[in-house]
């Protein structure tokens, strides 16, 4: 395949790959404690067990003036391809390698937006322990509660600059990606939130080097900053009722549908004996599952339930 390097060179740049998702995870760690202003993440270090590769830190934030659950994990793994990876996941070698970050924070007041990223990059080796195939992927989304169309317009406006500095055909095409892949398909294609970008599985080919995808990941994390905390900001002190925590709570069972029925990450996991704590620390701390819950004709949760119906162009 075009691009691939040999194992020399690979060392070296999953090498480079790695130190950048755990600088990634400092800064956001550091930045997402000065936003909350009371919590501190608690540092989880840990190595897979019995003697599967590779292991991690997972930093975990709950209690917090703002943010009431989240975890900014980096995970660096690799191991032998079983029968049943496999046939699952549609891994054609020998051997794999797999180093990411990802982050979900869940804050407190529901008028700020619950958001999702993460950034990876995935080797996978022949029987002589060079490799067969790579690729990059990731994204990030934003799930709010109540919607304020000048916080979805900033997420959705960064994240289109930063990739309009590598490629302008990009945002479109994996916005597209995103809408069409945060469903809750099994009920009637209602999205998880408001999107943003997600892609899976970009090669080298062409322009599109490996280095070219390293830089354009690099890129889409450091925007994340810029794009979730001034919207933290403007909603952290907004007074909320018991009513507004409800639909928090009946939204939130949404996402963990979504997480445990649907997600690839959460099943790569699980299906690599990846550690159970660490995936689903995505999950949120209270949630809601009322049957048949319709929220009242035209308030602002039915207008949130529409959006999540019917993707939008916010950029």
């Amino acid at each position: 395949m075009q691009g691939l390097k040999d194992k020399t060179e690979t060392k070296e740049f999953r090498q480079q790959w790695i130190e950048y998702v755990y600088d990634l995870q400092s800064r956001i760690c550091t930045a997402i404690e000065a936003a909350d202003g009371k919590a501190k993440f608690i540092e989880d270090s840990w190595q897979r067990a019995e003697g599967r590769g590779g292991g991690g830190i997972s930093r975990i934030i709950a209690g917090g003036d703002v943010f009431e659950k989240g975890g900014v994990n980096v995970s660096v793994v690799y191991g032998t391809v079983t029968p049943k990876m496999r046939k699952s996941l549609q891994l054609d070698g020998s051997k794999w390698f797999a180093g990411g970050m990802s982050l979900v924070l869940h804050p407190k007041n529901p008028f700020v937006p619950t958001v999702h990223c993460n950034y990876r990059y995935f080797e996978l080796y022949d029987r002589e322990d060079t490799v067969c195939d790579q690729w990059f992927g990731g994204g990030t989304d934003l799930t709010p509660y109540y919607l304020f169309e000048e916080d979805a317009i900033h997420f959705h406006q960064t994240h289109k600059k930063a990739c309009d500095e590598y490629d302008e055909k990009l945002y479109p095409l994996f916005k597209k990606e995103c809408d069409d892949y945060f469903v809750n398909t099994h009920r009637n294609e209602e999205r998880r939130g408001i999107g943003g970008i997600f892609f899976d599985r970009r090669r080298p080919e062409g322009e599109h080097t490996l280095d070219f995808w390293f830089n354009f990941c690099r890129s889409c994390g450091n925007a994340f900053l810029v794009a979730y905390l001034p919207i933290v900001e403007r909603r952290k002190n907004l007074p909320f009722t018991d009513q507004n925590k409800h639909w928090q709570e009946i939204r939130r069972g949404r996402y963990v549908e979504f997480n445990l029925i649907h997600d690839k990450g959460t099943l790569f996991g699980l299906k690599t004996n990846g550690r159970t704590e660490s995936i689903l620390m995505s999950l949120p701390p209270t949630v809601r599952f009322e049957y048949n819950y319709q929220p009242i004709p035209n308030s602002p949760e039915a207008q949130l339930l529409r959006i999540c119906l019917q993707p939008r162009d916010w950029a």
